[in-house]
């Protein structure tokens, strides 16, 4: 193939098996497994060719994802679910071509685990509200604040930082993205303990932490832009995440109720209730295949926020109703230890019984965006809808009243 040509389907499944054959899944470190499928320009196909892709049509990635996993292959969102599916296809659209030379590797196989350092204590749902700031010093750029909310910190070895360095202007323009070394002095993670015990979350603080110029990614005061483009890809990377579970949700449903009809008899009311959630399930499934398939070539719709709202609620309903179909059992829980989950993704659930899944759930409504703001963005972004009225648009940040 020439750099100048489009790759075709015979291609890239010649790539892929030439990768399975010379790296067989079962024998080979995961890591090394997803270096060698980003050497092959088999990361993201739509990507230039030295970054992960091939400058392929973004149709065959799933072609591509479809040969790897029936091959049992690793997933590489499990191992860097942050860098995966945020940051590395922020860094495809806004990193200049040293950073995306230096980063885009390491994330896409692993060995360098990303965060995404956006919410604050008081900036939560209003991330363009942040106060972490960011002053120039020469070269450099010395931070200092909070952000809180932070998936596997306490693993990361980079994160995306978004920093107001300019707060005489309106809070959506003063903002400014960082790549942020986890391990720099001035930089401190802490757990956040949860009601399942885990401790999936962090608080990180920065005091004096110093970054250089040359780890801005886009322009001074192009944050927000690079921030939305993060978030955008978070919502539509969730829905490649749920397009497997939401099948496994569906089943869970009916399987409890079965489990319950064995030990007490039919009931057509739970029966009726099961069917429904079930039906959720399925059409969140749909939806999250749209999404995945519109968000490829990292340029997400607004599937995503669609698909992060259904979920989050299907998912608190089916916890409810498994639970409640445990009668008085659904109130014990087995014990509330401390966790910090490592990667790969999925080992912070392990364990987890009816009880602590139903506990868990109550944060999808919050993590990654509320329902309430979810509905706003579908409301005025996809429906059209007039926007809500907001008084600190055009005014200065500093200027902006606060508790």
């Amino acid at each position: 193939m020439t750099n100048d040509r489009m790759a075709t389907a015979d291609e890239a499944a010649a790539l892929v098996d030439a990768v399975l054959r010379d790296n067989p899944p079962t024998a080979t470190d995961p890591r090394a497994f997803l270096a060698a499928r980003f050497d092959a320009g088999l990361a993201w196909v739509w990507a230039s060719r030295g970054e992960g892709g091939l400058g392929a049509d973004a149709a065959l990635q799933q072609v591509v994802e479809e040969r790897f996993a029936a091959a049992g292959a690793p997933a590489p969102f499990r191992w860097n679910p942050i860098g995966i599916g945020m940051t590395g296809p922020t860094l495809l659209t806004h990193g200049t071509p040293e950073q995306r030379a230096r980063y885009l590797r390491p994330l896409y196989s692993g060995d360098e685990v990303w965060c995404q350092l956006f919410s604050e204590p008081s900036a939560g749902s209003d991330v363009a509200g942040l106060s972490t700031r960011g002053r120039r010093d020469g070269d450099e750029w010395v931070v200092d604040g909070q952000k809180v909310w932070t998936s596997y910190a306490h693993v990361a070895r980079r994160g995306l930082l978004i920093a107001r360095t300019d707060p005489d202007l309106p809070k959506h323009n003063g903002l400014t993205a960082f790549v942020l070394d986890m391990r720099a002095p001035g930089v401190e993670v802490r757990p956040l303990r949860q009601l399942t015990g885990e401790a999936e979350f962090n608080e990180v603080w920065f005091t004096g932490a110093r970054i250089p110029d040359s780890q801005r990614v886009g322009a001074v005061g192009e944050g927000w832009r690079v921030a939305g483009t993060t978030l955008m890809n978070e919502r539509v990377s969730l829905g490649g995440a749920l397009n497997s579970f939401a099948a496994d949700l569906g089943a869970l449903t009916l399987d409890a109720y079965r489990a319950a009809a064995a030990r007490s008899g039919p009931d057509p009311v739970s029966r009726d209730r099961a069917v429904r959630l079930w039906m959720e399930a399925i059409v969140n499934r749909l939806t999250a295949e749209r999404s995945t398939a519109n968000g490829a070539r990292g340029k997400p719709g607004h599937e995503g926020s669609v698909l992060k709202l259904a979920d989050a609620e299907t998912r608190q309903r089916v916890a409810e109703f498994v639970l409640d179909l445990q009668g008085a059992a659904g109130m014990l829980v087995t014990g509330f230890d401390m966790r910090r989950p490592e990667l790969p993704l999925g080992d912070a659930a392990t364990g987890r019984d009816i009880a602590g899944t139903f506990l868990r759930s109550r944060a999808g409504t919050i993590e990654g965006g509320t329902s309430e703001i979810m509905r706003n963005i579908i409301g005025e972004r996809v429906l059209g809808l007039p926007g809500d009225f907001r008084v600190d648009k055009d005014i200065a940040w500093k200027d902006i009243p606060r508790g």
